[in-house]
């Protein structure tokens, strides 16, 4: 089994001085084109209505290129076809095809090399973009957010590894990007990003590494609207720290409100008793910036108090115990709030009410393969709007220790301090974490859920207890996290021990 084979090609492959409209390109057997769309790569990047590719949907022995825009002057030019040309016959793929012509008198053939990493997640994205901006006289930071790159390649489905050929002597600008628009250039809220802080010089035999990862999302204003007659979402992107919201319309002396973050989407809740009127005005302020809006009332049924819990009937040990609420919390009665076990033993616990999660937080440690009711009284709990809860009792147990499993872990190369220790799952989720300011003998993990884990450790340079990302004009990579090869398989009723040797 052997691929289609090149035959001939018109101009020719490798040709200089190139200015012609049409390239065809011949082969010894019938291919076929299967999702060019996804394994084409054009360097430098052409728009999809500057040129026409056939065949479509049909086999044939050549390849037509039709060019339609003018190409850019003294340009080495390369249609990377990736896996996408193919034999009509038994789907053999010509790997990586390349046609390539230059504009100019010579073809560029010097090349940049590297891997990519993800930041956070074990394994990097596929379908990668890494991109090369000139850096000449009409270069700044902003031009990965207006312009389309001098020079692209593609990591496609199945590589780490890029390689961009081709190219001409000089400085430049090396990023990658999950451009999920398939534009060619950066857009925050959407596209993960990597790059190299300082410029790189063509030709140099460097082995580049970019790190890839998602930005904190710039703030801006999103749209607000009535969720429910006694609620508003305000929108917005980025973080909603000091936001504010105002009300400009006249109420009534009995008015009562309370802003609370959602839970589930980036919006602010603003809640409010409902009052007579044909529309409410507000102001919404975040730093030196304010937006008006106008909202029409609506009519929507009322939130109403609903009562739940934080966890599910098994009780987590390593997991506070929390009551939530649907709406605003106003007052908690402790005295109609009772934990017993499973001899009828009354709990002493310790209550805090949690005002962004709107939740009241039960501070106890449940023991092993042990039972509890949680038992709320009548009017345990009334919110805002003068509504309680009725009577409410939730059983909850903990499991076995000969369920759960114990992992002790130690470190060794520990360069910096302070670091997070983290215990992962294939989602690369974290399940449980500890931090450490100074050296430590080991780090022990009771009673986990048996199950597969991942071990990382993250360096946390500004010292703030959590990892940070990084951020592309402010030059700033994020911080580190070193996994440890192949994964942790913690069976029911062991005791694991394990040692990481971080690498510098």
């Amino acid at each position: 089994q052997k691929p289609p084979v090149l035959t001939s090609a018109k101009p020719p492959m490798f040709s200089t001085n190139f200015n012609s409209e049409r390239i065809r390109i011949y082969f010894d057997e019938y291919i076929m084109l299967k999702n060019l769309r996804e394994q084409l790569i054009i360097s430098p990047p052409l728009s999809p209505s500057a040129y026409a590719i056939q065949p479509q949907g049909f086999a044939s022995k050549k390849i037509e290129i039709r060019l339609k825009d003018s190409l850019k002057k003294n340009t080495t030019y390369t249609f990377n076809f990736g896996q996408s040309l193919v034999d009509n016959n038994e789907n053999i793929p010509y790997e990586y095809f390349k046609y390539v012509f230059s504009t100019g008198n010579y073809i560029d053939s010097l090349s940049v090399r590297g891997i990519l990493k993800d930041a956070i997640n074990r394994n990097p994205d596929q379908f990668v973009s890494v991109m090369l901006y000139r850096v000449d006289s009409t270069y700044n930071d902003s031009i990965i957010y207006k312009q389309k790159p001098d020079y692209i390649t593609n990591t496609l489905d199945s590589l780490v590894s890029f390689k961009i050929d081709n190219i001409r002597a000089g400085k430049y600008l090396l990023i990658a990007l999950k451009d999920n628009a398939n534009n060619y250039t950066f857009e925050q809220n959407a596209d993960k990003i990597g790059f190299i802080e300082k410029f790189i010089s063509v030709p140099k035999d460097t082995l580049y590494e970019l790190n890839m990862f998602n930005e904190e999302v710039d703030f801006s204003f999103g749209r607000a609207s009535f969720a429910a007659k006694n609620r508003i979402s305000f929108g917005y992107t980025g973080t909603s720290d000091d936001m504010q919201i105002k009300l400009e319309t006249a109420v009534p002396n009995d008015y009562k409100f309370k802003i609370l973050k959602d839970p589930t989407k980036d919006s602010l809740n603003y809640w409010f008793s409902p009052f007579q009127t044909d529309s409410l005005k507000f102001s919404v302020i975040k730093g030196k910036d304010t937006i008006l809006y106008a909202l029409k009332t609506r009519k929507l049924a009322a939130d109403s108090l609903k009562i739940s819990l934080n966890q599910n009937y098994i009780l987590s040990p390593y997991k506070p115990l929390a009551i939530v609420a649907s709406t605003p919390i106003e007052t908690i009665d402790v005295s109609k709030i009772s934990i017993v076990d499973r001899d009828s033993t009354q709990i002493t616990y310790n209550q805090a009410i949690d005002t962004v999660d709107n939740q009241l937080v039960l501070n106890f440690k449940p023991k092993l393969n042990q039972g509890y009711i949680l038992q709320l009284l009548p009017a345990a709990i009334t919110d805002i709007f003068g509504v309680s809860n009725d009577s409410l009792l939730f059983k909850l147990k903990t499991k076995a220790p000969a369920d759960l499993v114990n992992f002790q872990l130690q470190l060794k190369n520990v360069k910096h301090y302070p670091i997070i220790v983290q215990l992962t799952n294939d989602k690369d989720q974290v399940i449980r974490e500890q931090y450490a300011t100074e050296p430590k003998n080991e780090y022990y993990f009771k009673n986990l859920e048996p199950g597969n884990y991942n071990i990382r450790v993250v360096d946390d340079a500004n010292r703030n207890g959590k990892w940070d990302t990084g951020n592309f004009l402010k030059k700033l990579q994020p911080e580190r996290i070193r996994y440890k090869p192949g994964v942790l398989a913690l069976r029911a009723n062991w005791e694991y021990n394990d040692t990481f040797v971080l690498s510098d």
